[in-house]
């Protein structure tokens, strides 16, 4: 994709949009507010009738978060398998530093994604030449709605968990 590194008008409220929308959340938690201060022994932690841990979410966020980003800037990039490729079986992380690096690498990789919506300019709404018509405009909605989604739940789990406010 080209792009120019100058973009007025409609496109470039457009990005600052996106942008603000993928970085701060907007009317939602923000990602980084969502994971701070998340005892660490919760973090495995599955209530009752729930399917997920508080670890295995954030990891999902990470997983696919990385997909649509690669996609976008690798024409020869394969995807996990789904859904084991974007799950992790185990509930709680290997490491205690496990968790620290998975919210680091969405918040680098958003930050990757972010640039490429800026270098794109224009060609936000171009779809690619490989995929099924996806654009770099529709994988940011689709970035913003899959992370929004997943932080309610992390939400409901740490309220259910008493780790949040």
């Amino acid at each position: 994709m080209k792009g120019s590194s100058t973009v007025t008008g409609a496109t470039a409220s457009v990005i600052k949009e996106l942008e603000d929308a993928i970085q701060k959340g907007n009317a939602h938690v923000s990602f980084e507010d969502a994971v701070k201060n998340i005892p660490h022994g919760l973090l495995g932690s599955v209530p009752d009738g729930l399917p997920y841990s508080l670890w295995q979410l954030v990891e999902h966020i990470r997983l696919a978060q990385w997909d649509i980003l690669e996609f976008c800037r690798d024409p020869r990039h394969q995807s996990p398998e789904w859904p084991k490729g974007f799950w992790p079986a185990a509930r709680t992380p290997a490491a205690a530093a496990d968790f620290a690096a998975s919210v680091a690498q969405v918040v680098s990789d958003r930050t990757a994604f972010i640039g490429l919506l800026h270098s794109a300019g224009e060609e936000i709404y171009t779809p690619f030449p490989y995929g099924d018509g996806q654009s770099l405009f529709r994988e940011a909605l689709l970035i913003i709605d899959h992370t929004s989604y997943h932080i309610g739940e992390i939400l409901v789990l740490r309220r259910l968990l008493g780790a949040w406010k």
